[in-house]
């Protein structure tokens, strides 16, 4: 069975580059994505039957930040087992920590596209071996984890 994917991020470009990455992995997936906080927020609550088996999540995005987001999924008892996986082109320790605190499980830095692809199936592998939120150390990905 595929693994179903549901990305948010506001650039249309990012969106084109995640989607053609997964094509890169050797596993399958299913992608799905929206365009912003809110529109996220609406997908998940409409399709609570039936939720991604992770979310990447851009933090930099209108109406609804990534931050804001995960605590509204992590503390709603219908969306608080979805692994997040944050996305973005800078993080501070100490919002990285609070990004932590608040549940996300993992950090993934947007970069050159062939690490990309290499950090997302990183990812991805340790997500399908534990959907739990790692330890503090491990939640900067990047590929000297692999």
């Amino acid at each position: 069975m595929p693994l179903n994917i549901l990305l948010a991020d506001d650039d249309r470009d990012d969106r084109y580059f995640f989607e053609k990455a997964l094509k890169e992995l050797s596993m399958s997936t299913k992608l799905k994505t929206v365009n912003d906080g809110a529109q996220l927020m609406d997908y998940l609550l409409a399709n609570a039957h039936n939720l991604p088996d992770v979310l990447f999540l851009d933090n930099n995005m209108p109406r609804k930040n990534g931050a804001e987001c995960l605590v509204e999924i992590k503390s709603d008892e219908r969306l608080k087992n979805i692994p997040v996986i944050i996305c973005s082109t800078s993080l501070g320790n100490d919002f990285a920590n609070e990004l932590y605190q608040n549940g996300a499980h993992y950090y993934l830095h947007k970069c050159d596209f062939p690490e990309f692809i290499k950090c997302i199936q990183m990812a991805l592998e340790f997500i399908e071996k534990n959907p739990y939120q790692p330890a503090r150390s491990k939640f900067m990905l990047n590929l000297q984890e692999a």
